[in-house]
């Protein structure tokens, strides 16, 4: 006998992870999730949300939630981007990435690999055993470095 949410469930062609009571409101933010290029702030996915669904079902709150209860079953990643502050989400998909992220315009641009793949660390150092890692770089994209090199000049 399963029980309810144990087993993956299939809308279309999407395939929902177990482990989750698949509400429509949680359905609209795994799909946004899905289809998203890079991360999203809980607002932005709000807004994507209310674009397709506008029966008003949906508050900034139920964003936050049902990020909340992705995150616990590890269905997203959560990063807090430098520069301003916002907490964005991305679906974890089972590999990690990590972002160049311009600090006058905040574009994200994924970089190609991991720089740490080819690096063996021990896994245990001491008392503290690695897990895991995070690397983001901040700096300028090309578009804003010319317009700084433009006001220097």
């Amino acid at each position: 006998m399963s029980r309810k949410g144990s087993q993956s469930q299939e809308c279309g062609s999407i395939v929902y992870p177990p482990g989750i009571k698949w509400t429509k409101q949680r359905r609209c933010v795994y799909q946004v999730l899905l289809e998203a290029k890079e991360p999203l702030s809980a607002v932005q996915i709000y807004n994507r949300v209310e674009k397709d669904e506008s029966d008003g079902s949906f508050a900034v709150s139920t964003i936050y939630r049902i990020l909340a209860a992705f995150e616990e079953k590890g269905m997203v990643n959560k990063t807090n981007w430098m520069g301003d502050g916002t907490l964005v989400y991305e679906l974890n998909r089972g590999e990690h990435t990590h972002y160049a992220v311009c600090l006058d315009c905040h574009k994200r641009i994924q970089l190609p690999s991991c720089p740490f793949a080819h690096v063996q660390l021990e896994q245990e150092t001491g008392d503290f055993t690695v897990t895991g890692h995070k690397l983001e770089l901040y700096g300028y994209c090309s578009q804003c470095q010319k317009a700084r090199e433009k006001k220097n000049v």
